[in-house]
């Protein structure tokens, strides 16, 4: 399988919008992530289109922040005329530093402190996506202090089961993340809310969880909400006035993976959406998801280089490398599966049940197992695909390992836009 951007040369080696993966790692040092910036323009393009042409005037996509957060991805949503979503005070500073605008950024998180509501409230935050009854009249009181009227949504669970891992499913009763319809707890909220003089409530927001392949469980989603808005309106007299279904379309990792495309997601549900509101008889409200993965995740190739070569008779090969759990934790979390390609050639012998192993002092630092790869050796240059979300945003120092240096390519060209972490910068808060 392999990622829009990518394709072997004559020469062998693996190329990505132009640019030589082997050529990219000798420049640049291994490890390496490599982001596809045309794939990711593309993405939020289709997403900006299909909603301006297929939903009520003021909706809007709001990018993922989680998925991948950094300066350069906040002034490309930014130039493509996105909305970002945030769930730390660290994402709302970096949006904040590349000059995002505030009231085009949505924050969430089921545990905000003071000083993040505080800073959310202090810049003018679009909505802040309230999380418990507790945050509620905290950030009641933080509005009142700062003589403003915050507005904010409502994190809902709908009750939707999505067929996909435990570790990313959040629309289930059972949840760390929001109010609950099924029990209560969301209307009591509601209602709560509406009470506080300092907050103005323009949104309920759901996410049923990640890497989603499948149209109804968002389609149910929608139809649970809406009837929930009908049920807000015969108890307030109110109309909610904006619907964000969050984000959870998949990316394809392996060829076993069957994501949807933007447009065979967004069609079933705008038709629900409106199809519902004339049934119900309730005013279209706005429309907002969030998409993080389906923008950013295939745009990402991570790049290292093979160092030892391991066989272990009638077991398996190791084949280390430069990198590892420190900078891709997804398969020690919850084996995630990747495609490794060898990116230095692209014919040879056919290397059966291969681990790739990294270089943390961990058994379980893997990136993959299991799998086959054109005939490995020393110094070669592996590629691993669709790691553009949740592999830097989730990388660390462990070991006192210096994380990657990210870079954009482009028509050909390619630059950098996170710096390689240096020894000396371990130590940047050591006293």
């Amino acid at each position: 399988m392999l990622t829009p951007g990518l394709e072997f040369s004559s020469n062998g080696h693996l190329y990505i919008e132009g640019c030589d993966i082997v050529a990219l790692a000798q420049k640049y040092g291994t490890p390496l992530y490599v982001m596809n910036e045309k794939l990711i323009r593309n993405n939020c393009r289709r997403y900006t289109s299909f909603i301006a042409e297929n939903f009520k005037t003021g909706s809007f996509p709001c990018y993922a922040s989680k998925a991948l957060s950094c300066l350069e991805i906040y002034r490309i949503m930014n130039e493509e005329k996105m909305g970002v979503d945030v769930v730390s005070g660290g994402e709302l500073y970096t949006a904040l530093k590349a000059d995002f605008p505030a009231e085009r950024i949505f924050f969430h998180g089921n545990n905000k402190t003071v000083d993040e509501l505080r800073m959310a409230v202090e810049f003018g935050v679009g909505r802040i996506i309230v999380d418990n009854l507790t945050e509620l009249h905290l950030l009641d009181k933080i509005a009142s202090e700062a003589k403003s009227k915050q507005k904010i949504g409502l994190r809902i669970k709908p009750g939707i089961e999505a067929h996909t891992h435990d570790y990313i499913r959040t629309g289930q009763i059972d949840s760390k993340f929001g109010f609950s319809i099924e029990n209560g707890e969301a209307l009591e909220a509601v209602k709560e809310a509406m009470s506080c003089d300092n907050l103005e409530l323009c949104q309920l927001h759901c996410h049923i969880g990640s890497q989603i392949f499948d149209t109804q469980p968002f389609v149910d989603a929608v139809k649970v909400m809406l009837d929930f808005f009908v049920i807000i309106h015969n108890e307030t007299g109110q109309w909610i006035k904006e619907l964000n279904l969050g984000g959870g379309l998949g990316a394809s990792y392996t060829d076993a993976d069957s994501p949807l495309e933007i447009e065979e997601y967004l069609t079933p549900v705008a038709q629900i959406l409106k199809s519902t509101c004339k049934e119900l008889d309730i005013p279209e409200p706005e429309f907002h998801i969030e998409p993080g993965r389906s923008i950013v995740g295939e745009a990402g190739t991570t790049l290292y280089t093979i160092g030892a070569i391991k066989d272990i008779k009638d077991i398996r090969t190791y084949i280390s490398v430069d990198g590892g759990m420190a900078d891709n934790i997804r398969y020690a979390l919850y084996k995630a599966e990747y495609t490794v390609l060898n990116a230095s050639k692209n014919s040879g012998t056919i290397k059966d049940n291969v681990t790739i192993a990294g270089k943390c002092c961990e058994s379980g630092d893997l990136i993959q197992e299991g799998i086959s790869l054109t005939e490995p050796d020393v110094g070669d240059i592996l590629a691993v695909l669709t790691t553009g979300a949740y592999n830097y945003s989730m990388a660390s120092n462990y070991n006192r390992i210096p994380r990657p240096a990210m870079i954009m390519v482009k028509d050909g060209n390619s630059r950098v836009v996170i710096q390689r972490e240096s020894y000396a910068d371990l130590l940047n808060n050591d006293i």
